[in-house]
């Protein structure tokens, strides 16, 4: 991506997280900010996300869709590997896809001058020429920047009226990005943004909109709170101490192996050997045993690609995919590293006495020991942090997907729907869903606009009835049908909830959160009390009041939500099947077989709501796997050095064991021995390892709203079976 240090998209902040969504900001700002300072803006892209069924003769498929500027191209420098990049998005009903589309659809590459067909939301559809075919683009390019909704198609935004779509100033949900001048930065910016603001927004977005320009080259990094720069340093800080744990065991088994070499050493010295040309022996030894082991790495990494990929739920890049510059690093990391990892075993193995090498005595280091035995305790406090650390993060994510969401996920699928958005097209909706309903695999179908993925229509300013609009809260919209309750066994603790028929007219419900946001403290109060959206005239009366449940991720809090009827806002996307219990393999062949019948070319493209949950924790449970990775590593190699500093341990005191055995020292009573010293090492390890690991899991919890409480569980397993495991390796 061209130019990549001026780029930026334009966040929003707003006083309640509810009122817009972070990543998408007025729909003109970007276009207005060019146009009114060329001075300080250079380009601009701005896109609306939607997502639509596209097909082309027998295959039809939901796809994702970016209704854009045609700067994109001159904007990121993005390589059409067919096609003009000036040319291809100018004219209406023109498309560019990508090439992995091309393939998916036509089953080959040059597609230009080929049609496919899109259907808009009033379910009517139009063939789109596609004008060109876009290269393949990195994972982390501006066009995938909303994880799960890559851009995979491109159309003109002369094509907005088409999907009734507009990216008018009171449209908060369009994506905005600008390429400022060279010199200039976002501070430069402040004031022309808050004056287009004011000149063309409602006195309400002026007073509760602050947009906020984030550099692209740090977009992934300070994501959800910095939640993946955090999660970059905590496996960087693993993989350093694992490194650290290899490099101590390196010296100490290099050390421990210097009986086998005593006499080498002290025949060198006997023949005129100087003492730096033994120190440089032993470095050399260093890096070159480092440079084989980094060949290995290579080879592991090239074999385990996809374990890791799947242990990050990401797709790991290949070697070829790292830039030239990067075979430096391995060279000077092997340098390094023997470097590091040689020169306390050449200092040490340099410095014995030529008589007492040539002799075999190991005598001369016995001084030595207690710095490996320190080393040994670092090695056991980073295998115990690493060992808590996946306990509590364990511990973290089950209370996400265990816990009592509000509601019943259990059974549930949902798949997304053709859009006519008009009460005929809901009417329509409604009759397919009472067939669906009556199928004998299906306890109910729900149609609405959102599922519980965090995901809704925008939020709503809802105020009291005869109060002051300024008084209002902002609650998250859900647009549902009458069944939305039973499919998803969302309890109802005041009044009813729809009917599914005109009296449902102007009533809306609403979740405790809102009724208490509101001043009632008696919820019942609220049954039959009336109140106003900002910006509608109607009147809505409250019919019924649900439980709180989790709509969206539980790092935040329970947010008001108010429940709109589907007949009233004639807007929708998703059925939501709850499946009997049974063989869901037929009941999902049956689905099939029943949705290709009611709605004949629509792709039936379901996900069950456990899938859905998993993606919405998709970051904790990359964290999970790697951390529990990262433990597995540091077990794997405190063990070795165990292994190292017994083996050590063994050479330096056998005639001591020959002697105790002689006067009736037991085969236990002689391990128990080794077992004591590494006792001491370990209960070291635990005490520097307890306070460091607490401090750093509950920096780690406080990101979250619902969160476990550190009890001294982990510790105890951690500390226990490391011991155990020692005593079993001893």
């Amino acid at each position: 991506m061209k130019n990549a240090d001026r780029q930026y998209i334009i966040q929003s902040k707003w006083k309640n997280p509810n009122e817009g969504y972070f990543l998408a900001t007025l729909g003109p700002l970007a276009k207005a900010l060019k146009e009114n300072y060329p001075n300080l803006v250079a380009n601009f892209y701005r896109y609306d996300g939607v997502t639509s069924n596209i097909s082309t003769g027998e295959k039809s498929f939901r796809e994702n869709i970016q209704i854009g500027d045609s700067t994109i191209f001159s904007m990121y420098g993005f390589t059409l590997m067919y096609g003009n990049n000036k040319t291809a998005l100018q004219n209406p009903f023109s498309v560019v896809i990508t090439i992995n589309k091309a393939l998916k659809y036509f089953g080959k590459k040059d597609v230009v001058g080929q049609y496919i067909s899109i259907e808009k939301f009033s379910g009517s559809k139009h063939d789109f020429l596609i004008t060109g075919v876009l290269d393949k683009v990195p994972n982390n390019s501006v066009t995938n920047l909303v994880d799960g909704y890559p851009g995979d198609f491109y159309v003109s935004a002369a094509n907005l009226s088409f999907f009734g779509r507009n990216m008018t100033w009171q449209n908060p949900y369009i994506a905005n990005y600008i390429e400022l001048q060279k010199g200039v930065s976002p501070k430069d910016l402040e004031q022309p943004i808050a004056h287009l603001i004011t000149q063309n927004a409602s006195p309400q977005v002026v007073a509760d909109l602050k947009p906020e320009l984030v550099l692209l080259k740090d977009f992934y990094l300070d994501a959800n709170n910095g939640l993946i720069k955090k999660m970059l340093f905590a496996l960087s800080a693993i993989a350093l101490f694992i490194l650290l744990m290899g490099v101590i065991n390196f010296i100490n088994m290099s050390v421990s192996r210097s009986a086998a070499r005593m006499r080498e050493i002290g025949i060198r010295k006997v023949l005129g050997g100087m003492k730096k040309q033994l120190i440089l022996q032993f470095l050399i030894e260093s890096i070159i045993t480092v440079f084989i082991a980094t060949l290995f790495a290579f080879a592991i990494y090239l074999f385990k690609q996809n374990l890791f990929s799947s242990i990050l739920i990401h797709p790991i890049p290949a070697l070829t995919d790292f830039p030239l510059y990067f075979i430096s690093f391995p060279f000077l990391f092997i340098l390094m590293l023997g470097f590091i990892a040689g020169i306390y075993p050449a200092f040490v193995l340099s410095s014995l006495k030529s008589v007492d090498s040539l002799k075999g005595k190991i005598s001369s280091i016995k001084d030595n020991v207690s710095l490996r035995k320190s080393l040994i305790a670092f090695q056991f406090t980073t295998a115990i942090i690493a060992f808590v650390s996946a306990i509590v993060i364990s511990q973290q994510i089950n209370l996400f997907l265990k816990s009592d969401l509000g509601y019943n996920k259990d059974y549930i699928l949902s798949a997304q729907l053709p859009r006519d958005w008009t009460p005929q097209g809901v009417y329509k909706m409604e009759v397919i869903r009472n067939e669906f309903a009556a199928m004998p695999q299906i306890s109910n179908v729900a149609l609405s606009y959102e599922i519980p993925d965090g995901n809704n229509s925008g939020g709503a300013s809802v105020y009291k009835f005869g109060s002051d609009s300024t008084q209002a809260i902002t609650a998250q919209a859900l647009t549902t049908d009458e069944n939305y309750l039973s499919v998803y066994k969302i309890p109802l603790k005041a009044g009813s909830f729809f009917e599914g028929h005109a009296l449902d007219s102007g009533k809306i419900i609403m979740n405790e959160a809102a009724i208490h946001a509101l001043g009632w403290k008696n919820i019942n109060d609220a049954i039959g009390q009336q109140i106003r959206i900002s910006g509608d005239p109607t009147v809505f009366t409250i019919k019924g009041i649900t439980n709180d449940f989790h709509f969206g991720s539980m790092q935040q809090k329970v947010a008001p939500i108010i429940f709109f009827n589907v007949q009233f806002a004639t807007i929708y996307r998703f059925f939501s099947f709850k499946i009997k219990t049974g063989n869901i393999a037929v009941a999902i062949n049956s689905l099939q077989k029943k949705w290709n019948t009611l709605m004949p070319g629509t792709p039936f493209e379901y996900t069950f709501m456990d899938d859905t949950l998993a993606k919405l924790y998709k970051s904790e449970l990359q964290l999970k796997k790697a951390s529990y990775t990262a433990t597995v590593l540091a077990l794997v190699i405190v063990l070795l050095g165990v292994l190292g500093l017994v083996s050590l341990s063994i050479q330096k005191r056998t005639k001591e064991i020959g002697i105790r055995k002689v006067l009736g020292s037991s085969v236990f009573g002689i391990v128990a021995l080794f077992i004591k010293e590494f006792l001491l090492a370990i209960f070291i390890g635990g005490l520097v390892a307890i306070p460091v690991a607490y401090m750093i899991m509950h920096h780690w919890l406080l990101n979250y709203a619902y969160r476990i409480n550190i009890t001294p569980e982990p510790f105890i397993i951690s500390i226990f079976v490391l011991g155990l495991i020692t005593a079993l390796i001893i």
